[in-house]
């Protein structure tokens, strides 16, 4: 197991036991407890959790792993989700991405449907083709991404970048997103409740990201199954403001029924 899944994977045992014993989580985990030692320290060292003698104890009620650590937690299922949220963007659409390991899926899938990629004739000619999709986001990351694919026209809003998701928050953001409208935003969320509604873990972010979804005819919210039934620190919409859910199998039945209830479209891929 890499050290990025070991974390991830004491990051949700902490979150679900609100203590951790450092030879528990070498048995639960399958690595010797002087790994786990260790891995709780640099742990600590980021502020993550709080060392104690024999384990860890949580520091609050969620947890935010940088996004550099995230990749490969729920892989399949994520890489799944972008190809099914992908194939929901019609071309022409105006799409509003978060940031996210979920959305940076949708972003590449999206650089890769052919049907975007034909593009449309430059009327100026020269042989050139025109974006045939845009996509406004305020992930540096998924900016980068896409930038070099000439099919795609990428708006990418001001702000002050948040190191743990590449994301730009504050005044500027928020400016620029006031003054356009979307066909559709896909959020990625650090939970979400059939209830209580969607949540990221810091609050600028959460306000971005709700305006992103105000200015939105259609919202579909891109999460993986870890991340349902949960809560986080700041709420970014009610659940009747989303249109759509896709997400894995692995919903549960309870979870699925109250989405449905609730009016969200779910699709399981």
């Amino acid at each position: 197991m890499s050290r990025d899944a070991r974390w991830s994977a004491l990051l949700d045992l902490l979150a679900e036991h609100a203590r951790l014993d450092v030879d528990d989580a070498a048995v639960a985990l399958g690595v010797s407890a002087a790994t786990i030692r260790r891995d709780l320290d640099q742990l600590a060292e980021r502020r993550m959790l709080t060392r104690t003698r024999g384990g860890a104890v949580a520091n609050g009620v969620s947890y935010e792993l940088p996004m550099r650590y995230k990749t490969a937690r729920y892989a399949p299922q994520k890489q799944r989700i972008g190809q099914a949220v992908a194939a929901l963007v019609a071309v022409g659409d105006v799409v509003g991405l978060t940031g996210g390991t979920t959305t940076t899926e949708v972003a590449r899938a999206l650089a890769l449907r052919g049907d975007i990629g034909e593009g449309a004739a430059d009327p100026a000619g020269a042989g050139s083709r025109q974006p045939t999709l845009t996509v406004v986001t305020n992930a540096l990351n998924i900016a980068h991404e896409l930038v070099i694919r000439p099919q795609i026209k990428i708006v990418v809003t001001g702000g002050v970048a948040r190191p743990q998701s590449y994301e730009l928050t504050g005044p500027l953001a928020r400016k620029v997103l006031e003054e356009i409208t979307l066909d559709l935003a896909v959020l990625g969320v650090g939970a979400l409740d059939p209830v209580r509604g969607a949540f990221a873990h810091d609050e600028d972010e959460a306000s971005v990201n709700r305006l992103l979804a105000e200015q939105a005819t259609r919202v579909i919210v891109a999460a993986d199954s870890s991340k349902i039934g949960r809560r986080a620190f700041a709420k970014v919409c009610a659940v009747g403001a989303i249109d759509t859910l896709v997400t894995d199998q692995d919903i549960s039945a309870a979870a699925l029924a109250g989405f449905e209830q609730a009016g969200v479209t779910v699709t399981t891929v």
